[in-house]
């Protein structure tokens, strides 16, 4: 992952959910991605905090969107790694951080959510 493509998948991902596009939001992920974050446990009740596939995954966001409709992201740093990227933004559940892994297809197989 060099510099460039870090910083454009940020620019995309952050417009895409500032946007509240879901279909946009979800263009970045593989159709069997998983999704780990703290807020799955608190909205969806899942304990393992994990939800896999995009359609899970499509729903989950679909209510978030809807019971924070004043959603906006306000990127702060990229952060590159190999086949990684984490971001480091400002959000509606204050400083937040997510690790993005990519498959061989560029898309994201995996994501880590991370709040302060």
């Amino acid at each position: 992952m060099d510099k460039r493509q870090a910083e454009a998948f940020a620019q995309e991902w952050v417009s895409a959910w500032n946007s509240h596009d879901l279909n946009e939001i979800l263009a970045h992920y593989d159709d069997d991605f998983e999704m780990s974050s703290p807020a799955i446990i608190q909205l969806t009740g899942e304990p393992s905090g994990t939800l896999r596939g995009k359609a899970a995954v499509g729903e989950y966001w679909s209510g978030a969107l809807k019971k924070f409709p004043d959603l906006h992201f306000t990127l702060l740093h990229t952060l590159r790694g190999a086949n990684s990227v984490a971001l480091v933004y400002e959000g509606v559940l204050g400083l937040s951080n997510e690790v993005f892994h990519f498959g061989d297809n560029g898309k994201v197989i995996r994501a880590y959510a991370h709040y302060s």
